[in-house]
């Protein structure tokens, strides 16, 4: 099956050739066509270009996209969107002046998602997740990672997994697993860290590869959560099972987490409200992708990823939604980019770039997602008729997104 888009306004994200990442000062230059076309054979992008070199492909359906703006959609690489229930009581407390620090003492944050997960089902964690993948899709969200992390038990963590592997197999999103067993330590193991992590290496890594649950593992490096040597452990343990790691770090505070990271080879770290300068030249020239979450930063009002600083030092830089109950309850990506744009003074060239072929290579799917290119995924955001793809971020309000394409088929 053919589709032949004519009469694109702007196609955005244009790529003849593969490119892994965007660094640096590139970050602000975005390929684009204007008055485009594109071809899509069955699930893939096949063909575009200007107008006026539009070929003519029998029996194609052809769809006229007369002040449209075309561009692949967006990669969320950092979400917890499998969860039971919600915080919105926590919401409240940090409007009265509880700091997070404060309510996770108290048995909220982290544990709370815990223990409301552990009493529920999985058809019933299913059944609520599912409502919010169906959401980012419409959204314009065409791949996503989701963590666990909330189980913090050997059942809970599987269950978990086992409802992502469900969403993997039930929708056409490319989805990605990872193993976030070192969220928090349960009040149990409080005052024994180590048995806690014997548990995660011992016990959940064995059961998760036995079913091959996960794709990648995670960490929770911060301060009152995992230390340092407490991650580099779930780092290694992991990567005997073929899992790359993709760390929470520097949300709080800086104690040279991403040092560690970048050493064990991480293939992102994520939050980084916080960086330093040694942080920056730690990550300079490295494999690891830098990840920003500017709607939790919005929501919980914690400083926003210094992204400026970073990009003229030459890095490269991601965006994600970090969607969860507690910190984050919202996986619109165009919200997140308009945040990065309105409190990040990234451009909108820069935010688009991190939001989709960065993204993707935060995910590890950079080959077959993330830009306009022959032979990738037919994965398209198209617009209403708009000014120009400034009016996404500049509009931040206001639904502009008028259909959303995922593997070829209109959803």
């Amino acid at each position: 099956m053919q589709t032949l888009f004519i009469n694109i306004k702007e196609l955005l994200q244009v790529r003849e050739n593969h490119i892994d990442k965007i660094s640096g000062s590139d970050m602000a230059i975005l390929p684009k066509i204007d008055n485009a076309f594109l071809l899509v054979n069955d699930n893939l992008i096949s063909d575009f270009g200007p107008m006026e070199n539009c070929p003519t492909i029998p029996n194609a359906e052809i769809i006229d996209f007369t002040g449209k703006v075309v561009l692949p959609t967006w990669v969320d690489s950092h979400t917890h969107i499998v969860y039971a229930g919600n915080r919105i009581q926590e919401f409240v407390d940090r409007i009265n002046g509880l700091s997070y620090e404060e309510i996770a003492n108290r048995g909220g944050g982290i544990l709370n998602s815990a223990k409301n997960l552990n009493e529920t089902s999985e058809d019933d964690i299913y059944e609520q997740s599912k409502l919010r993948l169906e959401e980012v899709m419409q959204q314009g969200t065409g791949a996503v990672e989701i963590k666990s992390g909330y189980g913090l038990t050997v059942e809970g963590e599987l269950k978990m997994l086992r409802v992502i592997k469900r969403l993997k197999e039930n929708y056409p999103i490319a989805i990605k697993a990872t193993f976030l067993g070192a969220h928090a330590f349960p009040l149990e193991y409080k005052e024994n860290h180590s048995a806690y992590i014997d548990l995660i290496i011992n016990e959940m890594l064995p059961k998760i590869a036995s079913e091959n649950l996960a794709d990648y593992i995670d960490a929770f490096l911060e301060t009152g959560y995992f230390s340092v040597d407490e991650t580099i452990k779930i780092m290694e343990a992991g990567r005997k099972y073929g899992l790359e790691a993709k760390i929470h770090v520097n949300q709080f505070t800086a104690i040279e987490g991403i040092k560690a990271c970048v050493e064990n080879g991480a293939l992102s770290v994520d939050h980084l409200e916080i960086v330093t300068d040694e942080d920056i030249e730690v990550l300079k020239n490295s494999k690891t992708m830098p990840v920003a979450l500017p709607s939790c930063s919005y929501f919980i009002s914690i400083p926003y990823t210094p992204a400026r600083k970073m990009m003229n030092a030459g890095l490269p830089l991601a965006l994600a939604t970090d969607y969860n109950p507690g910190t984050t309850p919202s996986g619109n990506m165009n919200f997140v980019v308009a945040t990065a744009c309105i409190k990040m003074k990234m451009t909108p060239e820069e935010v688009i770039n991190a939001a989709t072929i960065n993204g993707a290579y935060a995910m590890g799917i950079s080959e077959t997602h993330g830009s306009i290119t022959k032979g990738k995924k037919a994965n398209l955001i198209i617009t209403k008729p708009i000014m120009s793809f400034y009016q996404l971020p500049y509009a931040f309000g206001t639904n502009l997104i008028d259909k959303i394409m995922i593997e070829g088929k209109f959803i």
